[in-house]
């Protein structure tokens, strides 16, 4: 029943986009949102459990376990409702919202981008457990008007719990859960360092597995008995999930925190410019001459048109290279292909995920090529891996001879 998932490195592999999840159920406010097969897992686990709760309150017989499958039906409505409060929240702040997924533990609103400022990043977390409080709170009200030990009844017993759940349960501090967002937000906000508030909030949600793991034992041992195995299974199954879930957070904050260092600048690969014609061979010679390590591809008029693929002139081996004119193993560019030479940091991020690209044409205020920046050398910084052969300029034809 968490919030994520914001996109923590350049968007090399956009795979991750395409591929459904699950069910697509529909797009409220314009939001797909998914359910996975895992969902059925739960669906039934409520329903044998509950449905004996239901027959003993009221005596329904079979029917009883239909009404526990409802409830099911309404813990999850009850998460798809949290969820959509986060992405409603989030697009109005700007922030593109990819989808909701519905799944075994609970419910994610998947936001590509994350909140600018602590106190937008604390409206979008908190928006859900506040919406999830608020229908607790109306059915609850509701309940007083309905007998307790009828059909109706039950229903608005099931819907104040099930929201009643989903809005407490994620407002315990540490990631994934909101509770850790506002945790994060609120630390943020008092160091002024986004990362600061991450790895607090998540080693708040470590902490908070291994008092999930421990909470069966702890109950049954203050009641004199010992745990169920049901309770620490369930246990594990979700402290494994909330320990697994921090961790990650933890890895993502540690490359965010890589961010600022990112420099267009810095990283373009010095690059030589030669006809789309020229054999290979003399490109090898030019890009050697000029200390280049990437070469552009231009047409008849000298304007930019593809970058030479690593990989497909390195297979063109012995007297071939002599002949292969340079297009032949070249990548085309697209109108994205380029970014501002003085782009760094977040700025720099965020152009890179717009248009997920192996490299990009680094441009100088003037239009004056700088360089080839390429994506391997942006996924290697935030891997905290040193880049070698970066930049520092471009080779005409000019002198070449």
């Amino acid at each position: 029943m968490s919030r994520g998932s914001d996109r923590t490195g350049p968007p090399i592999d956009d795979r991750a986009k395409k591929k459904r999840p699950g069910l697509l159920l529909g797009r409220p406010f314009g939001v797909p949102v998914y359910v996975t097969s895992s969902w059925w897992i739960v669906a039934i686990l409520i329903t044998l459990v509950y449905g004996g709760i239901v027959q003993s309150r009221l005596a329904l017989g079979p029917s009883a376990y239909l009404l526990a499958f409802v409830f099911a039906i309404l813990l999850y409505a009850s998460v798809l409702v949290h969820e959509l409060a986060h992405s409603v929240v989030a697009r109005w702040y700007g922030l593109p919202v990819r989808r909701i997924v519905l799944y075994v533990l609970g419910g994610v609103s998947e936001i590509d981008r994350e909140a600018p400022t602590p106190g937008r990043e604390f409206w979008i977390a908190f928006s859900g457990p506040l919406l999830s409080l608020v229908l607790a709170a109306a059915a609850f009200v509701l309940t007083a008007f309905a007998d307790p030990f009828s059909v109706t009844g039950e229903l608005l017993f099931q819907l104040w719990v099930a929201n009643l759940l989903v809005g407490v349960f994620n407002l315990l501090p540490g990631l994934p859960l909101d509770g850790g967002r506002l945790l994060s937000a609120g630390v943020w906000k008092l160091t002024g360092r986004r990362h600061t508030g991450s790895v607090v909030a998540a080693w708040g949600g470590r902490v908070l597995a291994l008092g999930v793991v421990a909470l069966p034992f702890l109950f049954a041992w203050s009641a004199g008995s010992t745990p169920g195995p049901w309770a620490v299974v369930w246990g594990v199954v979700l402290a494994g999930f909330m320990w697994m879930s921090a961790s990650e957070a933890l890895r993502n904050a540690r490359i965010r925190a890589r961010v600022p260092g990112l420099r267009a600048r810095a990283l373009a690969r010095a690059a030589v410019t030669v006809p789309a014609d020229l054999p290979l061979a003399q490109a090898d010679r030019r890009a050697e001459e000029a200390g280049a390590v990437a070469v552009v591809v231009t047409d008849s008029g000298g304007t930019p048109i593809s970058v030479l693929h690593p990989a497909a002139a390195e297979a063109i081996t012995g007297a071939r290279r002599a002949w292969v004119p340079v297009s032949d193993v070249s990548r085309a560019l697209t109108e994205n292909s380029t970014v501002a030479a003085d782009l760094e940091g977040e700025e720099l991020l965020q152009e890179l995920t717009r248009s997920p690209l192996p490299e990009y044409l680094v441009l100088e205020a003037d239009g004056a090529l700088l360089g080839v920046l390429r994506a391997v050398d942006v996924n290697a910084v935030m891997a905290g891996r040193t880049v070698e052969g970066g930049a520092g300029g471009v080779a005409g034809e000019e002198g070449r001879g």
